[in-house]
């Protein structure tokens, strides 16, 4: 509607208003007379989260100025009219991080891409789900070769409070389930939900950790642009945070991830989202639909648990039961000492080190910095059918995965 148009659609209605013919009000000197009360309506509408209704705030605005020729409904009427008509929605809502916070809020599934520029064929995939309140729920991600060099690609789902890791070229399942997991999974799923990305931006703003700027493009195709900076009080992995916000939703599409070099910005990581609530099905959830040849491994019993034994006394006897599986030749077991190797690994590794009998364990030595230790031992092995006597050390540590437990390295 043309502001021509306009005038003579606030003529006719304040007319109508107050049973007036020909009454013609004069916008413009009004508006000349009123900027103070006008600017305070424009504040208002920038701001909606003022307490007082915008149109109440009108009222009180065209009120206070004593408009005697104007009934109360005319008056009314020319409140609607600001609000509606008048200034043309030029006054355009201002981009609030705590907006993308609040839509993120209503995301249940998300697919997700991160890519590393050295290897943009192979990039690191993820289906998450989330419950009702907001929190990770399920997850399954895809890592290639590159994320963990000699170890192949691998596959890792997160359904039911239990942890399943697939290695697909040595085609092994391991199955996991005990408290250390949970924590790990949940916060990598944490690191990859958009929405407490920006959520600790904003608590790093306040903590004067990171500067923040922000680009709203007036073309609303064109995603709204967040760059943070750390400063020097920040202890990030990345120095920058680029992210690009949809303008209609108001959800992230994506996020670049930036190192400092040599005075420049790297850029290492661009996390691009997908899919935002589109269903995901159950059966992404799990491993199904796998070969009957797969090798399962339960984890859950992985290493020794420690319990009220001390480092040494632990160590001693993690050695003891690799020794006695040994001589019982019971590779699963071995495998499982042994970080949760499969038992065909270990007897591929043990096979031909034929244990018949231990003859003493020493005390185990300490590494400096560290509680690994090695422990020295005097075995005898058959060999060729001969008997011979072997002494050496091993070395064991607590697991990374499992608090409380030991493993063989």
């Amino acid at each position: 509607m043309s502001k021509k148009e306009n005038k003579k659609s606030l003529d006719e209605l304040i007319s109508r208003a107050v049973s007036r013919e020909n009454l013609k009000f004069d916008f413009n000197k009004w508006q000349a007379k009123h900027q103070n009360q006008i600017q305070e309506f424009q504040t208002q509408v920038k701001h909606p989260r003022s307490k007082t209704p915008v149109l109440i705030n009108i009222w009180r605005i065209i009120m206070k100025n004593r408009l005697t020729k104007l009934t109360a409904a005319a008056a009314i009427i020319i409140a609607v009219f600001l609000s509606l008509n008048v200034f043309d929605k030029s006054i355009a809502t201002v981009y609030a991080i705590e907006q993308t916070i609040q839509a993120s809020h209503s995301v249940q599934y998300l697919h997700l891409k991160a890519i590393a520029p050295s290897h943009e064929d192979q990039p690191i995939e993820a289906w998450l789900e989330f419950s009702q309140d907001g929190q990770p729920k399920n997850m399954r991600l895809n890592l290639p070769d590159w994320m963990a060099p000699g170890g192949g690609p691998r596959e890792v789902i997160w359904y039911g409070n239990k942890k399943q890791e697939w290695l697909k070229e040595k085609n092994i399942l391991t199955t996991v389930e005990d408290e250390a997991d949970p924590a790990q999974i949940l916060k990598m799923m944490e690191y990859l939900d958009p929405k407490l990305a920006v959520v600790r931006l904003q608590e790093k703003q306040q903590q004067g950790k990171v500067e923040i700027e922000i680009s709203e493009p007036a073309d609303k195709a064109e995603p709204i642009v967040i760059t943070a900076t750390s400063t020097k009080e920040d202890d990030s992995s990345f120095q920058r945070k680029v992210l690009f916000v949809d303008q209609a939703t108001r959800l992230v599409n994506a996020i670049e991830l930036y190192k400092l070099k040599d005075g420049k910005y790297e850029l290492l990581r661009t996390v691009e989202y997908y899919d935002y609530n589109q269903p995901i099905d159950s059966g992404m959830f799990t491993f199904d639909n796998l070969s009957e040849d797969v090798e399962r491994i339960d984890s859950s019993v992985v290493g020794l648990e420690q319990g009220k034994l001390s480092d040494k006394e632990v160590a001693v006897k993690i050695v003891q039961e690799l020794f006695k599986s040994l001589i019982a030749k019971d590779y699963t077991k071995v495998g499982r000492l042994h970080g949760g190797a499969s038992g065909a690994e270990a007897k591929k590794v043990y096979a031909a080190f034929n244990v018949v009998r231990v003859i003493s364990i020493g005390e185990p030595l300490s590494q400096s910095g560290t509680r690994d230790m090695r422990v020295p031992f005097t075995i005898e092995i058959e060999e060729n059918g001969q008997i011979k006597q072997v002494q050496d050390m091993i070395l064991v540590r607590p697991t990374a995965e499992r608090p409380g437990y030991w493993e063989i390295h």
